[in-house]
């Protein structure tokens, strides 16, 4: 990382910290919580959240950033990702998926446009992986890829009155999910209608917008982020996932993340037999477990009572839930989930309970 970057993202920090943010010791992005000082208080800032009375500010800081730049950015990124970059504009950022030639994801991510640049927006601990490998394939390609996450900052509002408080600040500000306006410096994107939004632009503007939405928001650690993206049941991948799940796994095709028709990127076919020819029998659900044993992603589920030691489900991504146990997104055995008690660890361990998905998933996706 070069000194500019560390300036930055050390000047980033010590302003959250003026804002009453609190860090980790152990020096990381992602911030322990904002209430008061005890760290039992990230519970507040969960249950603010999902309580969805009140706007809520946060800093993005545990995503990184990867810069992709040059003439040739657009046709390579297209030949590498499962959805249509072309559809990505200045106005219009998506959910996107990179693979491996098996089909199987290495990172899932949202990909946004400021000017002639775009950008991957993914979990730090994954960033270095995607962007080796993205490398590998730019050979004589005009593009230039680039470790961005300390040099453009972003943050997330959310709330009722998010995006009518942001038109009090910005003539445009937009309204669909996935929509994105340039403004002032900063691109505001849509992430969830008119409700929810992530912003990114440099560490003056975000400082200064941060100070004006402070007075209409409270603010809130990623834990509490995190959990919202859980009842949206918007997927990630992590470490502990890369190569385990295919796209439609993760309800890809019910998120516009994936295209059918867009051409070929590594692992189309599969993807494309998959939705043309097989039967799915995995996806992503919406889970809850009252008990409050450390869950990670990765860890697998198994049918209750059965004699098998294949597990029957992985998951996704989780976060305590502030008022006990866990939220999580798991992908699960259809057969299982519909006849089936699911068992955290093994046949015998915490039990699951499915909750309501938030979109629908018809027969032809």
């Amino acid at each position: 990382m070069s000194k500019l970057k560390n300036m930055t993202h050390n000047n980033w920090q010590q302003f959250l910290t003026t804002q009453g943010a609190h860090w980790d010791d152990t020096g990381q992005h992602t911030q322990v919580h904002y209430f008061g000082n005890e760290p039992g208080n990230a519970a507040a800032e969960k249950r603010t959240a999902l309580a969805g009375e009140q706007n809520i500010l946060c800093d993005l800081s545990h995503y990184g950033l990867i810069q992709a730049a040059g003439p040739e950015t657009e046709s390579f990124l297209q030949n590498q990702f499962c959805n249509d970059v072309h559809n990505v504009s200045t106005l219009q950022s998506q959910l996107n998926a990179y693979c491996t030639p098996k089909g199987r994801m290495l990172a899932f991510f949202r990909l946004l446009q400021r000017e002639d640049d775009y950008y991957l927006r993914l979990p730090r601990e994954i960033l270095e992986s995607t962007l080796s490998r993205l490398r590998m394939y730019v050979m004589m390609t005009k593009t230039t890829l680039s470790d961005a996450s300390d040099t453009l900052a972003r943050l997330g509002f959310a709330g009722p009155q998010a995006g009518q408080h942001l038109r009090t600040l910005f003539d445009a500000v937009p309204s669909t999910t996935d929509a994105a306006t340039q403004t002032a410096g900063l691109t505001i994107i849509c992430i969830q209608a008119d409700t929810r939004f992530e912003i990114y632009g440099d560490e003056a503007a975000l400082q200064n917008l941060w100070q004006q939405l402070a007075d209409n928001a409270t603010p809130v650690g990623a834990g509490a982020w995190e959990l919202l993206d859980i009842h949206a049941a918007l997927p990630d991948i992590y470490a502990a996932t890369q190569e385990a799940f295919v796209p439609q796994m993760l309800n890809l095709q019910a998120i516009d993340a994936l295209s059918f028709t867009k051409g070929c990127y590594p692992g189309q076919e599969i993807v494309a037999r998959m939705h043309y020819l097989g039967k799915l029998k995995r996806r992503m659900f919406v889970a809850h477990t009252d008990d409050g044993s450390p869950i990670q992603a990765g860890d697998t589920l198994y049918a209750e009572g059965s004699e098998s030691s294949q597990g029957v489900g992985k998951i996704v991504r989780t976060q305590i839930h502030p008022e006990g146990g866990s939220d999580m997104l798991a992908v699960i055995e259809i057969s299982s989930a519909e006849e089936r008690a699911l068992r955290l660890h093994d046949t015998n361990g915490p039990l699951l309970k499915l909750l309501t998905l938030p979109y629908t998933i018809t027969e032809a996706q």
